[in-house]
């Protein structure tokens, strides 16, 4: 037997719970009811609801269990009449979630009865088309991507980490990214250094960068430090990027970096690479180690890698140069579970890949509760792997 919509309408609300717009007021207070918003992109620049998630109604059963991964915390459905939120809320019922609501009136009768909205930037149509692929992921989505655009990044060092990283993070849209790099681009960085060319041979790196990365997106911005980092000049630097991703080659810059990072409360995307092997993981983040808790001090310069000795394959680089602009998208946008208190190591030889656990020291020389390093140092220069 066939039904009319009208008469479908009516079996799935008998089938469902309806809340007034009153109702959902009084119970934004809950923290773990989720107000989902159903309605199309465009319907949203009249406003939303404060702390409503924005899913578009064709992919809601798609995305549901990122916006709510607990099927038995309550779930607020709304629309613009009330007509979708109840095939909405009858939809994710049969995914086996038990505490769903459809809002009776939805926006409309919350906008008539004078309840507050506000108002959320949208992605212009240039940002829908170029980052796309990135947008439809349910992890992500529109909310993702806008943190991407907003997110302030600092690259330290625009070598062999560096490059894969750089290019990445401005590919996918981060809205500014910093970088620091004091040398010149020379002909055997060429084997893994990707951010430059042949033709660029004798310019400061970061230029040659800023004309590779704007050739991938003019959008961006990107500030540019053609200076060596030290005690002097990192804090000022640091001071208003969200992450700082150390691709550095020598010990003592990986010791300020860090120094720097616990004391401005910065996450360090860290990577390091020697020969056919590399490794990254995150430094000072939530309740993670910094770099000192795993490494106090530097080790002697006789037990540095020398320049005759040291040298890698140039696509290692861009594994671990990926992974950090991995782990900065995530840390960025809140989705996935970080390398905080992981690291992972990988042997390109044999193809293995480790992770080792690694944990906050309670005594670190600088993020302990009582440091006994307060002041940046800046350690001897001495020669370590080439990136």
């Amino acid at each position: 037997m066939s039904l009319s919509f009208t008469d479908y309408l009516a079996q799935v609300k008998g089938q469902i719970r309806e809340i007034s717009v009153q109702e959902l007021r009084e119970g934004q207070s809950d923290p773990a009811l989720t107000i989902i918003d159903v309605r199309e992109p465009e319907e949203h620049e009249n406003g939303v609801i404060e702390g409503s998630e924005l899913c578009p109604r064709g992919y809601l059963e798609l995305r549901v269990e990122n916006i709510q991964p607990e099927r038995d915390k309550p779930i607020a459905i709304l629309c613009q009449g009330g007509t979708r939120s109840a095939l909405a809320a009858h939809s994710i019922m049969n995914l086996g979630y038990t505490d769903v609501t459809s809002v009776r009136g939805g926006m409309g009768a919350w906008s008539r009865a004078g309840y507050p909205i506000e108002q959320r930037r949208r992605l212009s149509k240039e940002d829908l088309a170029r980052y796309s692929r990135q947008i439809i992921l349910p992890q992500l989505g529109e909310a993702g991507q806008q943190k991407l655009l907003d997110a302030k990044v600092l690259l330290v060092g625009a070598g062999g980490l560096g490059s894969p990283t750089a290019l990445y993070l401005a590919a996918g849209g981060v809205g500014t990214l910093g970088i620091i790099d004091n040398d010149i681009v020379d002909t055997s960085n060429l084997q893994r250094q990707v951010l430059h060319t042949e033709e660029l041979e004798g310019t400061p790196k970061v230029e040659s960068a800023v004309a590779t990365l704007k050739r991938i997106n003019s959008s961006i911005n990107i500030k540019t430090y053609n200076e060596r980092l030290s005690s002097a000049n990192v804090m000022e630097i640091f001071k208003g990027y969200d992450v700082v991703v150390d691709g550095t080659d020598n010990f003592p810059t990986r010791y300020l970096i860090n120094d720097a990072c616990v004391m401005l409360d910065i996450p360090n995307v860290h990577g390091s690479i020697y020969h056919f092997d590399g490794q990254a993981t995150i430094f000072n983040h939530a309740e993670g180690p910094c770099y000192r808790c795993l490494y106090p001090e530097p080790p002697p310069p006789e037990l540095a890698p020398s320049c005759a000795e040291a040298g890698v394959l140039g696509a290692i680089c861009g594994v671990v140069g990926t992974i950090q602009a991995v782990e900065t998208v995530k840390l960025l946008t809140g989705i996935g579970d970080t390398l905080e208190g992981r690291l992972v190591s990988f042997d390109a030889l044999d193809m293995s890949f480790r992770e080792l656990k690694v944990r906050r020291d309670p005594n670190c020389l600088v993020c302990s509760p009582d440091p006994e390093i307060t002041e940046l140092i800046d350690y001897e220069q001495f020669c370590a792997v080439t990136f």
